[in-house]
């Protein structure tokens, strides 16, 4: 829901972080969630470690809007399902937040979420979604080969934001 973007924006925020630059990390330099090369992407110039060290919510606010929120139609999901596709979307990747949301509604997996989907989706309850989204996404953790360094953080992300997820329904 529209209105839940602040809301959402301070649970990624709380959960991304500072500054990390593990060596098991895919992503690579990151900061507040934002990794080098999103963050060159967004800004099309090359970034410093210092430039990335100096990001600030405000600076990836609208990043997060744009790349994330309104490419999983934040706005238009149920209050809760909102935040869970959302977060799923910032930590494993828009089109497979996509996907994991329309094998739950059971709509075409095509990574885009459209009017099918939002129809879908319109016809099951919230806290179903929910459940069964948070199902899918921790089996996509444990089949990832570097579940065994990260695994324990993300389980208790997925945790956190299965149940803050519910008590916005």
């Amino acid at each position: 829901m529209k209105e839940n973007w602040d809301t959402a924006l301070k649970h990624i925020l709380k959960y991304e972080g500072g500054f990390v630059n593990h060596p098991a990390d895919p992503g690579g330099m990151t900061n507040l969630g934002v990794t080098k090369s999103v963050w060159e992407a967004w800004t099309k110039k090359p970034a410093t470690e210092a430039d990335m060290r100096s990001l600030t919510p405000e600076m990836v606010g609208p990043l997060y809007k744009h790349n994330y929120w309104d490419a999983v139609r934040g706005d238009d999901l149920p209050s809760g399902v909102d935040l869970c596709v959302f977060d799923c979307a910032v930590n494993s990747g828009v089109g497979r937040a996509g996907k994991l949301l329309q094998r739950v509604v059971g709509t075409t997996q095509d990574g885009q979420i459209g009017p099918g989907t939002l129809a879908a989706v319109a016809k099951m309850q919230p806290e179903n979604i929910i459940a069964e989204f948070c199902h899918h996404r921790e089996a996509f953790y444990r089949s990832l080969d570097t579940f065994a360094v990260f695994g324990k953080g993300w389980m208790r992300r997925l945790d956190e934001v299965e149940s803050e997820s519910r008590e916005m329904c």
